[in-house]
């Protein structure tokens, strides 16, 4: 993958009603250090939007081993703070794997 290539993710996670204003308020104040790994994990444009408690994320990956920076991400204890705060705030979509927190979005279309 490259900055002009990238390649596009898309996941979505419902978001607890009762924590709506504090997952907005805390995103409004993300912390450096997160946003500094997730700029380290070769992670552009990152985007989550909300509608009706659905929360949508989309990236696009330039870095050459997605699982490995995954893996990276996971283990940054400023990205394991943030999560233990964001975490309780979430409940994992119906269809999601086992494997998976926020669930995967496939892509169906696009275009430039």
């Amino acid at each position: 993958m490259s900055a002009a290539n990238p390649k596009r993710y898309a996941q979505i996670i419902r978001l607890r009603p009762e924590a709506e204003a504090e997952y907005r308020r805390i995103h409004q104040e993300v912390w450096p250090e997160v946003l500094a790994m997730i700029e380290k994990c070769h992670m552009r444009n990152y985007s989550i939007f909300l509608r009706d408690g659905l929360l949508f994320a989309y990236y696009e990956y330039v870095g050459t081993d997605h699982d490995a920076d995954m893996a990276r991400m996971a283990e940054d204890p400023h990205t394991q703070r943030w999560w233990k705060i964001t975490d309780p705030m979430q409940a994992k979509v119906e269809s999601a794997g086992e494997d998976e927190w926020w669930g995967r979005a496939d892509e169906v279309f696009h275009t430039d």
